[in-house]
């Protein structure tokens, strides 16, 4: 009884965050099908430890710093050094631009950081979330947090406003 309690329970995680971790996953990756394999990922690790996470103060932390760490463990594995372009990214309301044009540049441009980059910069500006908490999901320090995302953004205002006048004052 108690086993089918805590799948249930980890079921209805899985539905209240999914789309929250999935869209982290997207921004992360680039890749539709990757970030669908990287939240699945995510979620298997989660259950295999679903009775301490369910039992921690944020079982969404927990999660959202296994989907961080699968993320670039595999950037660093390097498996596979093709990047498909999926022109259905960046479709969700949360995202900031709205222009189709303005979103695939976003990405693209996105794409042209180092992964440690792109995960703070998602964890920043996309997931709205803290020095702290950024540096504590990814495991450095927060003066790190600070600099990487400086100097993201540094590399990123000139990409998007090639293409698009006016973009940075639009943008975080």
């Amino acid at each position: 009884m108690k086993r089918k309690r805590s799948v249930e329970e980890f079921t209805t995680f899985v539905q209240e965050t999914g789309a929250q971790l999935h869209r982290a996953a997207l921004l992360l990756t680039g890749d539709h099908h990757l970030a669908e394999d990287l939240t699945q990922a995510t979620y298997a690790k989660t259950f295999a430890a679903w009775s301490r996470v369910s039992a921690a103060d944020s079982p969404l932390a927990y999660a959202r710093t296994t989907l961080l760490n699968t993320y670039l463990s595999h950037r660093r594995l390097r498996r596979n050094s093709e990047q498909p372009v999926d022109d259905s990214l960046f479709s969700h309301q949360e995202v900031h631009a709205t222009d189709p044009t303005t979103r695939l540049d976003l990405f693209d441009a996105l794409a042209t950081l180092a992964p440690l980059d792109r995960a703070i910069v998602v964890l920043r500006y996309w997931e709205d979330r803290s020095v702290a908490d950024a540096a504590h999901d990814l495991g450095i320090t927060q003066e790190t947090v600070r600099t990487r995302s400086r100097r993201a953004l540094a590399r990123l205002r000139p990409l998007l406003e090639a293409h698009h006048p006016g973009f940075e004052r639009t943008t975080p």
